[in-house]
């Protein structure tokens, strides 16, 4: 199916929900989501809601901010409690079920109180590679995959997206802080804040994608491969930097950056 007949497709998709609430992080996939929505409902038939919490970025909510406007869509935003409930914060392998839980069930709640028709969110077909406990959620409260049904993998929406002029279109895959914790090991705000400081500082160098995987006293980093060199030949303030953030030994991923590489140790 050509990039093209995958539009149609998402657009009558989206034009049958009638109305919507968009899960609205800001990045790549909610953003061209959103955007289709645009173009298929009425602007009063669409929500766009941003949950702000520890385990996201501080700088996202901005930029999720800015976008929506750009796009033309309300926008509301709300906060979860993720680390109020002791089997998130625990830290299983089924972590981000009672993540997207919540999240969901807020959405849901939003929907049914502004008669609202669907909830929807941007899974699409890059996303099925990888681990998501999530997905359970998902589908126990019924929220809608437009992008994932119309056939949309990540490439396509990073095609389409420039095409729209979006100004996330060459934004890097963002997840959760929780997702640089090892299973196992509990979460804390603290933690987590630590976390963001950590990729923020190493954000500025100007790396494409960034992780700071988190192993107590221990990190280890990932970054592209192409931009390792520029990684390594940073190593004294980097190491500086993150020795001041109460990590004792600073190491690097030679394989580089890739989607949740903490799962590649667990039996899926």
């Amino acid at each position: 199916m050509s990039l093209q007949d995958k539009l149609v497709r998402l657009k009558r998709l989206i034009s049958g929900y009638k109305s919507c609430v968009v899960a609205f992080s800001g990045g790549l996939d909610s953003a061209f989501l959103l955007k289709v929505c645009s173009m298929a409902l009425p602007a009063d038939k669409i929500l766009a809601v941003t949950a702000v919490s520890a385990t996201y970025p501080e700088a996202e909510l901005s930029k999720a901010k800015v976008l929506a406007k750009d796009i033309g869509v309300r926008l509301k935003v709300i906060r979860t409690k993720e680390l109020s409930n002791r089997k998130f914060t625990a830290n299983s392998t089924k972590r981000c079920y009672f993540c997207k839980k919540e999240l969901f069930t807020r959405l849901l709640t939003i929907a049914r109180k502004n008669k609202f028709n669907f909830v929807l969110e941007a899974s699409n077909l890059t996303d099925e590679k990888d681990y998501r406990p999530g997905n359970i959620a998902k589908k126990e409260l019924k929220i809608g995959s437009p992008l994932l049904k119309a056939g949309f993998s990540k490439e396509d929406i990073r095609k389409l997206s420039k095409k729209f002029g979006l100004s996330s279109w060459n934004k890097p895959s963002l997840a959760c802080l929780a997702s640089r914790i090892p299973y196992g090991l509990k979460i804390t705000g603290r933690l987590l804040k630590r976390i963001d400081r950590a990729e923020l500082y190493l954000s500025s160098f100007g790396f494409k994608q960034v992780r700071l995987r988190h192993y107590n006293g221990l990190c280890r980093i990932e970054v592209e491969k192409g931009d390792l060199p520029k990684l390594l030949n940073n190593r004294q303030p980097i190491v500086e930097r993150l020795k001041g953030l109460g990590y004792n030994y600073v190491t690097v991923d030679l394989e580089g950056y890739r989607t949740g590489s903490l799962n590649e140790a667990i039996n899926k």
